[in-house]
């Protein structure tokens, strides 16, 4: 006897997406109503029986076995993930994170042992290069994101490289101690760091920093016929941040010379997570530049959603670098809270007093012209300028350097901070849902940790959705369907800052400018309970997601090595 499984095709999936003439605006309350629901199908089995010489088929129809929402895991099919959300009847809100539960990759470091004081300020780890080939080692690759070591300093990657950095000097582009912070009346350390904000552009903050330098050598001069020292008072100084340079027409030079670095530390590559956002973040898959005068800070952080970044110093003075490993990071929020400034979103200092007598080592080291910083993902770090100079800086996610095995760190720290900027109610600058079903869509993944992370997220989002879009149809709201269209970005509440994906709760602020509004449903339910005036548009059709979603397999690769010589020196 033989069996053969049929699936009648349905007519509902063969009928066109809604389209529109290309430049043509859609109006998002006057779309047509997507069908109520995911397609239906009977599965049919027909079985091959012979009777009489003749072979003939009985027709019995198969009930497939629906599995608990709660025993779903990634290793069932995208079709059984959707029959549990529908059999689960969830009430009120769906909350699973997406993290992995009871799976991390973190490295152990004991924090109860006792640290002596004199290795709370440990050595950092320098890498001197000698050669390009050294730059290009994958040791480096392999030191650099290897989650025990939290920074890495790399002198002579300039020289080694051959580049040209005098392209993002000041001229080509148009004083406290660094570990002590003092209040405004001078009295005594803290930990808020004040600042105010205003824009200018490169030209004038030029002529600034120019003239702080000859402000700073006619103070010294005068200082030397002075018979005694005299205490300095406070000043206010500025720094020139966040300044873009992605505009590949303007900055081509200045670009195209970054296209030296090693893949892993460059602003766009395959195996950068931030390449595959899909739309442009300032300053971190694009290059940024910060232009200093000695005393210029960079308050306490940790990078947008702990991902990785690298820092160049232009020259020609030197900063100042202060970095304490992930490990550490809900330590230095308990000291934020205790002194009244908020650890995302406010600008602070450390106390390196209050750091030691916790048991917390801090890095402290000097970044010369020419040398290179690449903080790991989720360091908490903070920097102020020794002399004037000019800095470069982006943000990179290492992917599938599966030879090593150590992207599937960066994904768990993006992933965890996206996750406590929903509970904080900050803005995760990074859209991880987004980037996640990109990813799956886009990279073939060879780390095993990375895969069951990734592939778990989007099994989250799945039910997510489904479980979303079950209780609408439910209650008899309307889902209109509008694909995304090339580079369209990532959507965020707009209330609460929170990642909005596929099901986007839409109105409409000004009927005669036709302006619409991102919510997400809690805001929009905030609003209207039963969600009057709210149009909810769908992005993707289940049956794409579903798609990726079995598509997204584990890759498995074999690498044959060359002999690499070590790196010539590290300390």
């Amino acid at each position: 006897m033989e069996t053969t499984t049929l699936t009648p095709e349905n007519p509902s999936q063969t009928q066109p997406k809604h389209k529109h003439r290309e430049g043509t605006p859609v109006d998002p309350l006057k779309l047509m109503a997507l069908s109520m629901g995911l397609c239906k199908e009977l599965r049919v089995l027909l079985i091959k029986v012979d009777s009489s010489g003749r072979q003939t088929f009985n027709i019995s129809e198969v009930k497939e076995q629906r599995i608990p929402l709660s025993k779903i895991s990634i290793e069932n099919t995208a079709a059984q993930v959707i029959r549990s959300c529908k059999g689960a009847r969830v009430k009120g809100k769906f909350k699973e994170s997406y993290l992995v539960p009871t799976f991390s990759v973190k490295p152990n470091i004991a924090i109860m042992t006792p640290i002596p004081r004199e290795k709370l300020n440990p050595p950092t780890p320098s890498i001197y290069l000698e050669s390009k080939r050294d730059a290009f080692s994958p040791v480096l690759l392999q030191f650099c994101t290897d989650p025990k070591n939290a920074v890495t300093v790399i002198r002579g990657l300039a020289g080694s490289l051959r580049l040209n950095l005098g392209l993002f000097s000041t001229k080509s582009l148009v004083e406290q101690p660094a570990d002590e912070n003092w209040d405004t009346s001078g009295s005594a350390q803290t930990w808020p760091c004040e600042s105010s904000r205003s824009h200018t552009t490169i030209a004038k903050y030029a002529q600034y920093q120019a003239s702080s330098f000859q402000e700073s050598l006619q103070e010294e001069k005068e200082s030397e016929n002075e018979e005694e020292e005299q205490k300095t008072v406070g000043k206010i100084i500025k720094f020139g941040t966040n300044i873009d340079l992605s505009d590949p027409k303007r900055w081509k030079p200045q670009l195209q010379e970054l296209l030296k670095l090693p893949a892993f530390m460059r602003v766009e590559s395959s195996h950068n997570m931030l390449s595959h956002v899909g739309h442009t973040i300032l300053g971190m898959n694009t290059v940024q530049l910060y232009m200093k005068v000695p005393g210029s800070r960079t308050p306490g952080h940790q990078e947008n959603n702990n991902f990785c970044s690298v820092n160049i110093n232009i020259g020609p003075g030197d900063c100042e670098w202060f970095a304490v490993h992930e490990h550490y990071w809900e330590a230095i929020n308990k000291f934020c809270e205790k002194h009244g400034v908020d650890y995302l979103t406010g600008s602070w200092w450390p106390v390196l007093e209050d750091l030691y007598s916790s048991n917390i080592p801090v890095y402290r080291f000097i970044q010369r012209p020419g040398d290179l910083v690449w903080i790991n993902a989720g360091t908490v770090h903070w920097v102020q300028a020794v002399g004037w100079c000019n800095n470069i800086a982006w943000n990179v996610g290492p992917l599938n350097f599966t030879y090593f095995q150590l992207p599937s760190y960066q994904y768990q720290l993006a992933l965890e901070r996206f996750e406590w900027n929903k509970v904080k109610k900050v803005k995760s600058i990074v859209p991880m849902i987004h980037v996640s079903w990109n990813v799956a869509r886009i990279i073939k993944i060879t780390d095993q940790d990375t895969f069951k992370m990734i592939k778990h997220c989007l099994m989250q989002s799945i039910k997510h959705i489904q479980i979303l879009r079950d209780q609408l149809v439910a209650a008899g709201k309307k889902i209109c369907y509008q694909g995304r269209v090339k580079d369209e970005p990532a959507y965020y509440c707009n209330e609460c800052d929170v990642e909005v994906f596929d099901l986007l709760f839409v109105t409409s602020e000004n009927s005669s400018k036709k302006t619409y509004v991102v919510h997400c449903e809690d805001c929009a339910r905030a609003k209207s309970l039963a969600l009057a005036g709210v149009v909810v548009l769908e992005q993707y059709r289940i049956e794409e997601l579903m798609r990726i979603y079995d598509s997204f397999t584990l890759v498995s690769i074999t690498f044959e090595f060359c002999t690499v010589s070590e790196i010539p020196e590290y300390v």
